[in-house]
């Protein structure tokens, strides 16, 4: 059985602001903003507002209205960054590769030919500001 939701992870951090992130998109259901170790250009989590430690605990509805955002802020992405594809990564628990225990999505856009970079180099927060709005500015107001 895992472990219960610890509010106090560094997402729910972000999300009640005490640290800052380079938001992409949010509304009450989801938060998206900049992952600050991008393994692509353009790399975007979505998480849910609610708090959830992964996909086996959060509430059904929460999820179906997530993923709305998560293909929302997928079409942003793809089109701001003129992907050839994209990639979705979600994690569950530490032997799923899961770090960080607030359920979150990756989006990583794709371009053919182009490996992911490795895990684990920070990066240069002006680049990530830009980043952001320029996934801002290609993206749609949201519609249900």
């Amino acid at each position: 059985m895992a472990a219960a939701y610890d509010p106090n992870n560094i997402f729910g951090k972000i999300l009640r602001g005490e640290i800052p992130s380079h938001k992409v998109y949010e509304d009450d259901i989801a938060f998206a903003f900049m992952d600050i170790m991008p393994r692509a250009e353009g790399h975007v989590l979505v998480i849910p507002k609610e708090g959830a430690r992964g996909l086996l605990d959060v509430a059904p509805q929460t999820l179906g209205e997530l993923m709305k955002r998560v293909q929302h802020v997928a079409k942003a992405i793809q089109t701001a960054f003129s992907a050839d594809g994209l990639t979705l990564h979600q994690f569950n628990e530490s032997a799923g590769g899961q770090v960080i225990y607030h359920l979150h999505f990756h989006l990583l856009p794709r371009w053919d030919g182009v490996a992911l970079r490795p895990p684990g180099t920070m990066a240069d927060d002006a680049k990530l500001a830009a980043q952001a709005e320029q996934i801002r500015a290609a993206m749609e107001p949201y519609r249900e």
